[in-house]
C-alpha cells in the first residue's frame, strides 16, 4: 500500500457509482464534495453511492465537504461573455451593471472604497488582470493588464487588499448542517484570513455537538500566511491550496512556501495535503507531463500526508486513469523517502510523554528490523497519528471498533485504518494482528511485526506497550 493518501474530488466526471467504485478500487482515500459547484442533491447523491460502495467493498473511504467561503464575483455579461483587449480602459461597478467589453461589476460594495490605487483586481484564476488608474463616485476606472475572455459570475481576487466580508455565509452555515447531517469526516475552510475564523467554525460545531469532523485550512493568501503557525495550532490539517494562493501571491513563491507548510505540520503533528493542477494535463490526456510527474514525487519526497485531484477527476475525461497514475508516481517516489530524517525531525520536537516516546520506538523498531507492519489496536486514533508522524517506512494498521476512528485516520501518512470488533485481552489482541496482517499485506514465514497500543482498552488514556511478534 502507499503511504501518501490520494484525495479525489467527485464532479460530472465522476458522479456514477460505477465511476467511484473505479477510484475506489484505484486508491482513493478521501472523496472531495465542493459545495461552490454542488448543489444539495448532488451531495445527497455522492454520499449515498459512496456509503453503499464502502458496504459492499468493505472500504472507509472518508468525505471531505469544501465549503464555498468568502468570496466576490463578477457580475453578467451581455450574451454571457465578453472579450477584455489588454491596454485598454474599463470602468467596473459595484451594482448590476450588465458587462461588455467596456465595463463589468463586481459584488462587492465597498469595492471603490477598500482598493487602493495600482490595485491589481485579478478575476478567473488570474486569467484576466485589471489595475486601478482611478476612482470615480460609482466605479473604479481600470486599464486592462493582462487581457482574454470573461464569462459570468467568475471569481475575483484582490492580492494585499482585506476585504470587509463575513467569514461564514448564510449558505455557509447551511453547508456546514450539511455536512453534520450527512455525516462528513472533513470540513476544508475556504479563504481563511487568521485562525479565529477556524475557531468559529469549530464553535458552530461544537454547538452541534460534533466532534468527529476534522478541519481543514486551505491557505490561499497572504493573510493566512501571516497567521501559520496559529492557524496550524487549531486545525487538524492544512490544505496548500495552491490555485488561489498563486493568484493571491508571486507565483514563484509557492513551491517554497507549499514545502515550508509540509514542515510545519510535520513537527506540529497535522496533516498536510497539497492541491491544485497536479496532474492537470490529464484532463484532456491519458498521460501527465513529465513536469506533473515531478511535481508530485517533489511533495511525496517532502512528506506531504496527501495530495489531491481537483478538475482532473470533476470534469477530466480520465477520472480513474488519473488517479492511477498518481498511485503509480506515489508508489515510485515513496522508494526514494527519506524515512530516517523525518523520524529524527519528528522526534527532536517530540513532547516526550509516553504515547509520544513509544511511538517514536514503535518506529524506529520497525524500521530496524524491516518490519512488515505496525499494528495498532485503537480507540480513540491517538496513537496511530502520534506513529504516523515518526513515518515509519512501513505500513501502520489502525485497527478499531469506531467507524468514526477509522474514517477520521484517511487522511494520515501511512495509515491504514480498519474496522474490527472489540478486542478485550491482550492475547486476543497479538492473534489479530497476526491474522489481519497476513490478510492485509504479502508476507512470508518469519517477517517480523510491531504490536503496539494502549493496554487495557478504555481504562488507559496513554499508549504502554510494545510487542514484537514472528509471523
Amino acid at each position: 500500500m502507499n503511504k501518501t493518501k490520494v484525495v479525489a474530488t467527485i464532479g460530472p466526471s465522476s458522479q456514477s457509482k460505477e465511476v467511484i467504485k473505479g477510484l475506489i478500487e484505484a486508491g482513493m482515500d478521501v472523496a472531495r464534495i465542493n459545495l461552490k459547484h454542488a448543489d444539495y442533491d448532488f451531495c445527497m447523491d455522492v454520499v449515498n453511492k459512496i456509503n453503499e460502495l464502502n458496504e459492499e467493498l468493505g472500504t472507509h473511504v472518508a468525505l471531505m465537504f469544501d465549503l464555498k467561503g468568502p468570496e466576490i464575483r463578477v457580475g453578467n455579461f451581455f450574451n454571457g461573455e465578453a472579450e477584455f483587449v489588454a491596454g485598454t480602459k474599463i470602468r467596473i461597478y459595484t451594482d448590476d451593471t450588465l458587462g461588455d467589453e467596456t465595463k463589468l461589476s463586481i459584488n462587492y460594495p465597498k469595492l471603490i472604497e477598500d482598493v487602493n490605487y495600482d490595485s491589481l483586481i485579478k478575476v478567473d484564476d488570474g486569467h484576466v488582470v485589471f489595475q486601478v488608474l482611478d476612482k470615480g463616485q460609482d466605479y473604479l476606472l481600470c486599464e486592462v493588464v493582462t487581457g482574454g475572455k470573461l464569462t459570468n459570475h467568475k471569481g475575483v481576487n484582490i492580492p494585499g487588499v482585506r476585504l470587509d466580508i463575513p467569514f461564514l455565509s448564510d449558505q455557509d452555515k447551511d453547508d456546514i448542517l450539511l455536512a453534520n447531517t450527512l455525516n462528513a469526516d472533513f470540513l476544508a475552510l475556504s479563504y481563511i484570513n487568521t485562525h479565529e475564523d477556524i475557531l468559529e467554525v469549530n464553535d458552530l460545531l461544537i454547538n452541534m455537538g460534533n466532534d468527529h469532523i476534522g478541519i481543514i485550512a486551505k491557505i490561499e493568501n497572504e493573510r493566512a500566511l501571516e497567521d501559520l503557525e496559529e492557524i496550524i495550532k487549531v486545525s487538524d490539517g492544512i490544505m496548500v491550496a495552491r490555485g488561489d494562493l498563486g493568484v493571491e501571491v508571486e507565483v514563484e513563491r509557492v513551491p517554497g512556501i507549499q514545502k515550508a507548510i509540509i514542515s510545519k505540520c510535520h513537527i506540529a503533528g497535522k496533516v498536510s495535503i497539497v492541491a491544485t493542477e497536479m496532474l492537470s494535463s490529464m484532463e484532456d490526456n491519458a498521460t501527465p507531463t513529465r513536469a506533473e510527474v515531478s511535481d508530485v514525487a517533489n511533495a511525496v519526497l517532502d512528506g506531504t500526508d496527501a495530495v489531491m485531484l481537483s478538475d482532473e477527476t470533476t470534469i477530466g475525461f480520465f477520472p480513474i486513469e488519473t488517479l492511477k497514475t498518481m498511485e503509480k508516481i506515489i508508489h515510485s517516489a515513496e522508494q526514494d523517502v527519506n524515512y530516517l530524517e523525518f523520524m529524527d525531525k519528528a522526534i527532536r520536537t517530540e513532547t516526550k510523554d509516553t504515547t509520544g516516546l513509544i511511538s517514536y520506538n514503535v518506529a524506529q523498531t520497525a524500521n530496524y528490523l524491516k518490519c512488515k507492519a505496525i499494528f495498532a489496536p485503537t480507540i480513540s486514533g491517538y496513537t496511530a497519528r502520534k506513529i504516523s508522524r515518526f513515518r515509519p517506512s512501513c505500513p501502520i494498521i489502525a485497527a478499531s471498533p469506531n467507524p468514526l476512528t477509522v474514517k477520521s485516520l484517511q487522511l494520515h501518512y501511512g495509515v491504514l485504518p480498519v474496522q474490527i470488533n472489540e478486542l478485550k485481552t491482550f492475547d486476543r489482541i497479538v492473534e489479530a494482528s497476526k491474522k489481519m496482517v497476513k490478510d492485509i499485506i504479502e508476507t512470508e514465514k518469519g517477517d517480523k511485526i510491531v504490536v503496539t497500543g494502549g493496554y487495557p482498552f478504555k481504562d488507559v488514556k496513554h499508549t504502554n506497550f510494545l510487542k514484537i511478534e514472528e509471523l
